[in-house]
């Protein structure tokens, strides 16, 4: 084989190569840290780990299919930092048993680690310290004792199913969660704001599912700004006009911007209404459509608030990246924290491969990659060079490589 073959071919299988992206020591830490193998002798967090990730990047359907597939792997099981395949009886105790924290640690931890290296080139022309975008993914489950309320009956007349939901906070200029929480389908949106640490001067944008009067104050006081779409039913007197203008069929831009009291009622039993001053902005977009945004800052431009909430499609482009590259419509267990363990796992390897597109700094799409990774799980490929240009990879290696003595030798 040629030196320039060498090159694209490595000794380590591509799955370890994504693997190899989880800081040993600081997993070791983790494990440690919520004692995690406390119970398990044979079945390591590390185990239940790399079983997980191999079941979510081959896209698996069941623990079944996870454990025939490591099986087919049993030549390269040391690449993966596994002595045997883990029996399906054992992996499906593990889900049921071991602490979901731990996942959810570990994805924090490698957020962290990845940060700054996932910071975007993209830039956004605002004078903003910190700009976050709020939403959640509502994910259907198989059963009605799991995550119960995802929301409306059957239209055939069959038993409601669980659900849960995923909320998330993003920063602006990355493509990961910077906070994430897991919740039933019928939790109220709203209350995972109550859950944001955020600091003064920093932009939150979010939709009007999110709309929390109370909170909305307490966040003026702190300077903690926000800009979402206004609900129709809400309640408010306009204080002064700033501008108003008319534009033409096919033209965007702000129709109406005005200072308003937002009215509302810190608790039921309240008998007089509280008062928020807020801006309120009239856009109207290329389709002639209208969007009545609010926010509390006062400083940036009309256009600036129509702008920010705008790049809210950041976070809706995540949702569907997770729910189309991953398998989400199968779940590996069938209680609460099995549920858990398969979403924290999910978004760790939403995270790995977000981290190798920006290494790679490829122009192929997400899920592109996501396929490429799948497809050759197990192949000794350099996943980098696969990555920056696979068309590229592929005719380099077919002039370097002697099929002389294949079955069937390429002519020409």
């Amino acid at each position: 084989m040629s030196e320039n073959t060498n090159k694209k071919l490595v000794g380590q299988p591509i799955f370890t190569q994504v693997l190899d992206l989880v800081n040993k020591n600081k997993f070791s830490g983790l494990v440690k840290e919520h004692k995690s193998d406390r119970y398990y002798k044979k079945f390591s967090s590390w185990t239940h780990f790399v079983s997980m990730m191999f079941g979510i990047f081959s896209r698996c359907d069941s623990v079944t299919e996870i454990v025939e597939g490591m099986i087919g792997c049993v030549g390269k099981l040391g690449h993966f930092g596994l002595s045997e395949v883990p029996p399906k009886s054992t992996i499906t105790d593990g889900n049921r048993e071991r602490d979901s924290a731990f996942f959810e640690s570990l994805y924090f931890s490698l957020v962290k680690r990845y940060s700054t290296f996932l910071s975007s080139s993209r830039t956004i022309e605002l004078n903003i310290k910190e700009l976050f975008i709020v939403d959640s993914t509502t994910i259907q489950l198989f059963s009605s004792l799991i995550f119960k309320g995802v929301g409306r009956n059957p239209k055939d007349g069959g038993k409601k199913k669980g659900g849960l939901k995923v909320h998330m906070l993003i920063d602006a200029l990355q493509d990961v969660g910077k906070f994430v929480k897991v919740t039933a389908a019928k939790v109220h949106d709203s209350k995972f704001l109550n859950d944001l640490v955020l600091n003064p001067h920093s932009m939150v944008v979010f939709d009007k599912a999110y709309n929390h009067y109370k909170l909305f104050a307490k966040w003026t006081g702190k300077q903690i700004w926000f800009v979402t779409r206004m609900k129709d039913n809400a309640l408010f007197e306009v204080v002064k006009t700033i501008s108003e203008t008319t534009l033409t069929e096919g033209q965007a831009g702000v129709l109406k911007e005005e200072h308003i009291l937002l009215c509302y009622k810190e608790n039921k039993q309240d008998k007089e209404p509280k008062k928020l001053l807020l801006r309120r902005v009239t856009y109207q977009d290329e389709k002639g459509r209208k969007y009545v945004f609010i926010s509390n800052n006062m400083e940036i431009t009309a256009q600036d608030i129509a702008d920010i909430y705008k790049q809210r499609w950041q976070i809706e482009l995540l949702f569907k990246k997770m729910k189309q590259n991953f398998q989400l419509h199968c779940f590996y267990g069938e209680s609460e924290n099995a549920i858990r363990i398969q979403i924290w796992c999910t978004l760790i390897a939403q995270l790995l491969l977000t981290v190798l597109q920006r290494k790679t700094e490829t122009k192929k799409a997400f899920s592109t990659i996501a396929c490429l990774v799948r497809q050759h799980l197990i192949s000794y490929l350099n996943l980098e060079e696969l990555l920056k240009n696979s068309k590229r990879f592929y005719d380099k290696y077919r002039k370097t490589t002697d099929y002389s003595n294949s079955l069937f030798p390429l002519s020409g």
